[in-house]
């Protein structure tokens, strides 16, 4: 634990460091700032206390419907949300289904038992990971029912690592495991967790409920037309090296590119690059044409999960870099995916890939020998579109499970 330790401390000051030169240490570092008396000024010290903590926004995605669900079902809960994560906190941090939004103090034994005496959880959830060995010990010794949910372990984990004791016996700080797939409950079997359910990803109730809720966008309806369309969302640069290819031997279909980050040059790029022309939603008005305009770049945020309801198609970037973004808000609409090669640590993307509904390509000539047989076979691309929202459909009901669990468990 010393060595623990002192790796936490070295890391909050090198993000302390970093934080006069970038944007997001910055806000990971004035975010704490007086965290405690904030949260001493805000939380009712009466009050019955749910705590779920997300990384960050796409962890956030998969509480969502535990967080929605305890608030209809549950009501005499208050719930703390908290981050670790910048990008979860700040684009999150008005959300009004919690009660309190916080950051996650650094894991110091001190700004642990700080942070439990004031939130004095009843219950504690982690979403999917974030395994801090001081907060979970000390959730233990105070007997906090604690539990972690939509995890996934693989045999690479440090968990199953002969140098990964610590972090197994931070696992015995949860009254329940709940995993995503059969494979994680293996795995814990071997190290004696028997306190393992396999209860699926939340997500999936989580893209369900978009696809219910998804708007009508009139300029969208527009640009869209009679016209085919490709949803490419999340994408990064060598993505969109892929996608200004295929939109300019595809001059008959409509694109629109969702970039991951909004960065001027990459946005220049795609517009100045793609053959008939482009448009950025931002700059669209009632009265703007699209006649001619091939490619809507989406420089905003909120609105791309409902603009997968207007495709015929979706590429999801990411998978040149780390991993790919969230392939369920495409599939839940029935849309044939692509991806880059860096898919497999991503459970649904691989089950997409064997049922035909999806497919990675590591080239240009992989992404157009995907795409040309969908796009002149319509047979072809309802098939895929089929397996697509029927894995998504059988896939529901983790949330039911998951909380009719821990509120069974009183």
């Amino acid at each position: 634990m010393w060595l623990y330790n002192l790796v936490v401390a070295l890391y909050a000051r090198v993000i302390a460091l970093a934080s006069f030169r970038h944007r997001k240490a910055r806000l990971w570092t004035e975010g704490r700032k007086d965290l405690f008396e904030r949260m001493k000024r805000t939380i009712d010290p009466e009050a019955r206390i749910v705590w779920i903590h997300a990384a960050s926004l796409g962890e956030f995605e998969q509480g969502r419907p535990l967080i929605e669900k305890i608030r209809r079902t549950h009501p005499e809960y208050k719930i703390l949300l908290t981050f670790f994560s910048p990008s979860g906190y700040e684009i999150r941090k008005n959300y009004d289904q919690a009660d309190y939004i916080f950051y996650l103090p650094i894991d110091t034994p001190r700004n642990v038992r700080r942070f439990l005496e004031i939130a004095h959880p009843e219950i504690a959830v982690f979403i999917k990971y974030e395994f801090w060995l001081n907060m979970l010990g000390e959730l233990r010794r105070r007997a906090i029912r604690t539990y972690i949910v939509s995890a996934i372990f693989r045999p690479d984990s440090i968990f199953f690592r002969p140098y990964g004791g610590l972090w197994r016996t931070a696992l015995e700080s949860f009254d329940t495991i709940f995993v995503q797939n059969d494979e994680s409950r293996t795995l814990l079997a071997r190290l004696g967790f028997d306190n393992v359910i396999v209860s699926g990803d939340t997500r999936f109730d989580r893209v369900a409920e978009i696809a219910t809720a998804a708007k009508k966008i009139e300029l969208i309806d527009r640009f869209k037309g009679d016209s085919r369309l490709l949803v490419a969302g999340s994408t990064w640069g060598p993505d969109e090296e892929l996608l200004i290819r295929l939109m300019n031997d595809n001059p008959s279909l409509r694109f629109i590119v969702a970039p991951h980050e909004m960065e001027e040059g990459r946005i220049e790029r795609l517009l100045a690059a793609t053959h008939g022309g482009g448009i950025r939603y931002t700059r669209c008005t009632p009265q703007t044409s699209f006649a001619e305009t091939r490619l809507l770049v989406l420089d905003t945020v909120g609105i791309l999960s409902s603009v997968y309801g207007y495709a015929d198609w979706a590429y999801i970037g990411g998978g040149f870099g780390m991993g790919i973004h969230n392939t369920l808000e495409a599939a839940t609409f029935g849309l044939p995916i692509a991806f880059g090669p860096r898919y497999e640590k991503f459970k649904e993307a691989c089950d997409l890939v064997a049922l035909g509904a999806a497919a990675p390509v590591r080239t240009y000539e992989e992404l157009r020998d995907w795409f040309a047989p969908l796009r002149d076979d319509e047979q072809a691309r309802l098939h895929a579109a089929r397996a697509a929202r029927a894995y998504t459909a059988s896939h529901q009901g983790a949330t039911t499970l998951i909380l009719s669990t821990i509120f069974s468990e009183k």
